[in-house]
């Protein structure tokens, strides 16, 4: 057994448990636990090392999954899974497997249970074949295909991404941020759909909308309302970068500090979902 099998797994593992917990310190707990129990492990008796890695590593995020259920509801405000920012500047960007699963499907996978949400992670995700699924959930294949049809029943398949034109995404999101810091609801409207909506992370920690804000009308007049009131810094740098494969915005204040996060999904060339990331207890992975 080669000695850097879990080194050369770890993008694999954390994206595995980054895709069931929804959360990145979380999922960095688990991969580290794996890593003992590899440790431990008795070398001579592990075939596949990957596939026991990923096994364990389901059995430690289902785990934790269950127990983060009462942690959630005590969030104060909307909880949106932790952002996986890659920065084409930053060169220490994370390594992780599960970079592009987007929050759209993160979000649409909150309705599963822990083991439906691994189930379907690992089969439509990661791609992994049934019977090394029922070898980590102690299940039958037959009963993993059967948990992988009831969970895409609940969630939807939004796992698979229709191709995406770089170019249109990129004018969305300008002509997005433009429009939006400028309180234009005008120009608004021309890139949200009209049954988009905007979602915003604050964990109680800043002067943000608590709910979910639905439909093209509404948004563009919190906009409105942002811009006339000035809630939002005068002096804040906007850095384009890809959010969990999305395209999205840093925001950053003039001394450096991080003011937010803002992703955007884009379906059909009209802006379908905004996430908004601006607890800065939310940062600390980045």
């Amino acid at each position: 057994m080669r000695p850097d099998a879990f080194a050369t797994c770890r993008p694999r593992l954390l994206g595995v448990a980054y895709a069931i917990l929804g959360e990145l310190a979380e999922s960095e707990d688990v991969v580290q636990d794996a890593w003992l129990r590899w440790q431990a492990a008795d070398r001579q008796e592990v075939l596949n090392a990957e596939a026991f890695l990923v096994t364990v590593t389901t059995r430690l995020a289902i785990d934790r999954r269950r127990s983060a259920r009462a942690r959630r509801e005590t969030y104060v405000g909307t909880w949106l899974p932790d952002p996986l920012v890659h920065d084409p500047d930053d060169p220490e960007t994370l390594a992780i497997e599960a970079e592009t699963v987007s929050l759209a499907l993160l979000t649409a996978l909150e309705c599963l249970n822990p083991v439906e949400r691994a189930v379907l992670v690992l089969r439509d995700v990661f791609d992994i074949e049934y019977s090394a699924i029922a070898d980590a959930i102690e299940t039958s294949p037959a009963n993993a295909r059967q948990i992988a049809k009831r969970a895409r029943e609940h969630a939807g398949d939004p796992t698979r991404r229709r191709p995406v034109n770089r170019e249109e995404q990129e004018r969305l999101t300008v002509s997005f941020l433009l429009a939006a810091q400028q309180g234009d609801i005008d120009g608004l409207r021309a890139v949200l759909a009209a049954d988009a909506i905007q979602y915003s992370d604050g964990g109680g920690k800043a002067g943000v909308a608590r709910r979910p804000i639905y439909g093209a009308e509404k948004i563009a007049s919190f906009y409105a309302g942002v811009r006339r009131t000035g809630r939002i810094p005068p002096d804040l740098s906007a850095h384009p970068v890809l959010v969990n494969g999305d395209p999205g915005v840093r925001l950053v204040g003039t001394s450096g500090e991080r003011y937010a996060i803002t992703a955007l999904q884009i379906v059909e060339g009209r802006v379908q979902a905004i996430r908004n990331f601006i607890n800065p207890e939310r940062f600390g992975h980045l």
